[in-house]
């Protein structure tokens, strides 16, 4: 019994193997992937912030927006500006503290003229647009504008884009799109934000 259960096994994972074979021996291009990572549930910079890591760790240049953070601690940003990392921050925090539509307009535009030279720098691997679908939906950028940056950047260049509510343009422009569901958050429970864990 165990034997031939062992059996099936090994020939279910050998049929996987040549499926996954395939498909690998088919993925011949080479060039700068769109990644956006959107939905209401939490990590979606956590994993963009992961991505950036990943490549720093392979010796790529990477480059950093942050639309909507304040100007408390950030763990990424602590770590990875230390290894040469630039990042662009808009400082003003969550807009429903704020309220204040021309101020955080003005810091998104700062933010964005920042980045915009990152993704048109032929150096540059990859660039995290970290909460930019906000921006968007709030109209502090225009859209065609960032639309254009994003497509006329180096092909190398890998652009990680996240946020709630991604406009269509984007899901429709990018190469990868993940969406990350809620099925239960701490914050829910009562059980506050935590340093380390959080932000």
């Amino acid at each position: 019994m165990v034997e031939r259960d062992s059996d099936k096994h090994k020939a279910r994972q050998q049929r996987l193997k040549q499926q996954v074979d395939a498909k690998v021996a088919q993925a011949t291009e080479e060039r700068g992937v769109l990644l956006v990572l959107t939905g209401n549930g939490k990590g979606k910079s956590t994993a963009g912030f992961g991505t950036v890591l990943r490549a720093v760790g392979h010796g790529k240049r990477c480059a950093v927006a942050q639309f909507i953070k304040g100007e408390w601690p950030c763990g990424e940003r602590n770590v990875l500006e230390q290894m040469g990392v630039p990042f662009y921050v808009m400082k003003t925090g969550f807009t429903w503290n704020t309220q204040d539509r021309q101020g955080d307009s003005q810091a998104a535009e700062r933010v964005w003229q920042g980045i915009r030279a990152e993704l048109a720098d032929p150096k540059v691997d990859l660039v995290l647009l970290d909460e930019l679908t906000y921006m968007l939906s709030y109209h502090y950028l225009d859209l065609e504008q960032v639309c254009d940056a994003i497509a006329a950047r180096p092909a190398h260049q890998h652009v990680v884009i996240t946020g709630r509510a991604c406009h269509r343009r984007l899901l429709e422009m990018a190469d990868t799109v993940s969406e990350i569901a809620p099925v239960k958050h701490a914050f829910e429970a009562g059980i506050k934000a935590q340093q380390g864990l959080d932000w």
